[in-house]
């Protein structure tokens, strides 16, 4: 990081069926690595109703996709255009990025630290 290259923290929950046109164009958007996690939540939309054997049920905790990336400053709006086009199905449910910014860096097998 030393000094002038300032980093973040992109997350992005999103349908998980989306997470392949998603890391296909953060590739492209020069993206170098990422981490995915299998997460169940809801926003606005609270969820649906589904119908198993017969029995109706509410379904509030919705298996989505959460997908985390490190970037500088500079890559940001590439990375955020990408996975809004791998994301987009423009229906209620495709999901929300966060943008965090990183303080500090510790790399586990040197023990290195940066920022």
């Amino acid at each position: 990081m030393s000094g002038t290259t300032e980093l973040v923290i992109l997350k992005a929950i999103i349908r998980p069926d989306r997470l392949d046109p998603v890391r296909k164009g953060l590739e492209a958007a020069g993206v170098t690595g990422l981490t995915v996690t299998e997460v169940r939540g809801h926003g606005a939309q609270k969820g649906h109703t589904t119908i198993y054997r017969g029995k109706e049920y509410d379904v509030t905790l919705l298996p989505k996709t959460s997908v985390e990336v490190m970037v500088q400053r500079s890559l940001v709006d590439g990375a955020v255009n990408a996975i809004m086009a791998g994301a987009r199905t423009g229906e209620i449910g495709d999901g929300r990025i966060f943008m965090i910014p990183v303080e500090r860096t510790w790399r586990i097998r040197t023990g290195e630290s940066e920022g």
